[in-house]
């Protein structure tokens, strides 16, 4: 900026300058689209139901380098663990115990469902197919990156250890050979609520309590020790902030965000879901960690 000219000239100059770069600017790049066609996103392995993430698998956090090793037999924290087993797993059979088993379930559009009540409306290719996609594809790279550390410490899972079933008995073959520490369910999970934070921020109390519960869900479901829960939190994070790099998800936030607005001012509700249910069946938990 020429210090000699007066100074309206020279902010004159200066803004057209501005505006004729972001005008170029905006004329050299391409605008990004995200996909809502299942077909066109591929899945991660044919015929699994489960899409390709944001990421590529390769740059996903690191989870061994994130965290540190699960509890040692006879430790402080094992005890602890072993504390909260006892607490939780005595909710199966109950309410809540039900809602943890409607969080094992993955598949879509099941798994949309279970944030409906605190998201105040219902996820759904239809209606809301940037917002179902948004989950989907979170949901593979949230999940795969806890594969490191899983791989790494193979720990052993609560309702082996005790000789019981999980909640899931079905799972139960599956379960056994995948690795406990951390949980790919709560890193899942807390993904979920943090992005759905960006897309209704008003909703953000209720929607980080769902995020908990989700992962809460794995030690009533004996499937996970509470260190394997606060360890997928710490994934969780890192791969939200991991996504936000992302040109493909930006985009897919952004009309996922659009999709939220329009729904909400034309009156969308939680269709097949008590939300009064749920919300006291969360409450016998609240107060119990993690």
């Amino acid at each position: 900026m020429d210090l000699h000219r007066p100074a309206s000239s020279a902010l004159s100059t200066a803004s057209a300058a501005l505006i004729a770069a972001l005008a170029l600017g905006g004329c050299a790049t391409p605008r990004v689209v995200a996909p809502t066609s299942a077909a066109e996103v591929g899945e991660v392995r044919a015929g699994s139901g489960f899409l390709n993430g944001y990421v590529d698998p390769k740059t996903l956090p690191d989870s061994l380098a994130l965290l540190p090793a699960p509890p040692a037999a006879g430790s402080a924290a094992q005890a602890a663990d072993d504390a909260a087993y006892h607490q939780l797993v005595a909710f199966q059979g109950t309410p809540r115990g039900a809602i943890a088993v409607q969080d094992a379930d993955l598949r879509f559009p099941q798994a949309a469902q279970n944030f409906a009540c605190a998201l105040g409306l219902s996820v759904n290719e239809k209606d809301t197919p940037n917002l179902a996609m948004l989950l989907r594809r979170s949901m593979t790279d949230a999940g795969l990156a806890t594969y490191r550390a899983k791989d790494q410490y193979k720990r052993t899972r609560p309702f082996v250890v005790y000789k019981t079933a999980s909640c899931t008995p079905a799972d139960d073959g599956f379960l056994v050979n995948d690795g406990s520490y951390p949980s790919g369910h709560t890193s899942i999970g807390w993904t979920w609520a943090l992005l759905l934070t960006q897309v209704a921020p008003d909703r953000t109390d209720a929607l980080v309590q769902r995020g908990r519960a989700f992962g809460q869900s794995r030690g009533i479901c004996a499937a996970h020790w509470k260190s394997d829960i606060e360890a997928g939190r710490v994934v969780a994070a890192a791969t939200v902030a991991r996504l936000q790099a992302s040109p493909v998800f930006n985009a897919q936030l952004l009309a996922a965000r659009r999709e939220y607005d329009m729904a909400r001012t034309a009156g969308a509700k939680p269709v097949g879901v008590d939300c009064a249910a749920e919300a006291a069946a969360l409450a016998t938990t609240r107060s119990i960690a993690p």
